[in-house]
């Protein structure tokens, strides 16, 4: 039956797992993350290949709510630059969530395979991203994790679309929101100092994701010791708080000042002064012809290789994700 478990809040009617293994199999685990298992799904019948999310009830109200969360959002959304829900089930134990499948790579790795990178080839990525984030605030969904590692290419085509995944920590917003989640790195000033937000953090997290893409640098960081976890992130959110960043030397000398403008205007402190999806596809470097050719590839990759490809990073983005049920 597919879509079984989209009835949340009802009386259950529960799927067997056979329901789920006579319709795909599931194969072995690609990955684990926080809150489920990955797999790549065959469909029995067309021999399609899907991503299929596992997430196991035992583990926690943190992994059930994600499940039906992630469920309840991605059937409200159809967008090109969203990866699309395909089927879902609940047995007893597990949720399960089919998934289109993305084959092409991460952001990060497409730029190091480029002979030539560009502000245009950056203009182009944003553009995807801010036309779902538009769509998704439209619906008054706010994605709440948007970061590089949520940006993928669709395939290997050389004109892949960019798609948008993992909707866990997604939420729509019905008055405003005060839970903080999200990743460290990406968070808005408004979510660090526990006060009520909305869409304007979506907006933040894009304007972070464009400075990385365009120097290869993060905006905010610290240099505290890895094992110091508390006094790093606690020293990256004074950072953020104030809006203490830089478009620093030698990193930003060939970018252009619109893209500078876009940037500032995506990660302006005041949430109500901060630029709106919608307005920032409107911008001179969205829109028009104001995103430099000049290739950049050199330095955003050198920098990319020395912030960004060590595990480490990615590590304790994902390892710190905040997810603070408690008010939900």
């Amino acid at each position: 039956m597919p879509f079984g478990c989209l009835t949340l809040g009802e009386k259950k009617d529960y799927n067997s797992p056979s329901e789920v293994t006579d319709k795909y199999d599931l194969g072995q685990i690609v990955k684990s993350e926080e809150f489920c298992e990955i797999f790549r799904a065959k469909d029995r019948n067309t021999l399609k290949m899907y991503t299929c999310k596992k997430f196991h009830k035992k583990d926690g109200r943190k992994v059930r709510k994600a499940a039906k969360n992630e469920i309840k959002i991605l059937k409200m959304v159809k967008h090109h630059n969203i990866l699309q829900l395909v089927d879902a089930f609940e047995t007893k134990k597990e949720y399960f969530i089919f998934l289109e499948l993305a084959t092409g790579r991460e952001v990060f790795d497409w730029i190091l395979d480029q002979g030539y990178y560009s502000e245009r080839d950056t203009s182009n990525v944003m553009r995807q991203v801010l036309e779902a984030v538009a769509y998704l605030h439209s619906l008054k969904i706010v994605h709440r994790n948007l970061k590089l590692e949520n940006l993928v290419y669709f395939n290997r085509l050389k004109h892949s679309k960019i798609v948008i995944s993992d909707f866990q920590l997604a939420k729509l917003e019905n008055g405003l929101i005060k839970d903080p989640c999200g990743t460290p790195e990406y968070l808005a000033p408004e979510v660090v100092a526990r006060q009520r937000y909305g869409r304007p953090v979506d907006c933040w997290a894009i304007g972070v994701i464009m400075y990385i893409l365009l120097s290869g640098n993060p905006p905010f960081y610290d240099d505290a010791e890895e094992d110091d976890s508390d006094n790093r992130d606690k020293n990256l959110f004074l950072k953020i708080l104030s809006g203490d960043y830089e478009f620093d030397s030698p990193y930003w000398d060939d970018i252009s000042d619109s893209a500078k403008s876009l940037v500032a205007s995506l990660m302006e402190v005041d949430q109500d002064q901060r630029l709106t999806a919608q307005e920032a596809i409107a911008h001179e470097w969205i829109s028009g012809n104001a995103a430099s050719d000049k290739n950049i590839k050199d330095g955003v990759c050198a920098q990319i290789e020395k912030n960004f490809a060590k595990a480490k990073w990615k590590v304790v983005l994902h390892m710190n994700e905040v997810a603070n049920d408690e008010h939900k």
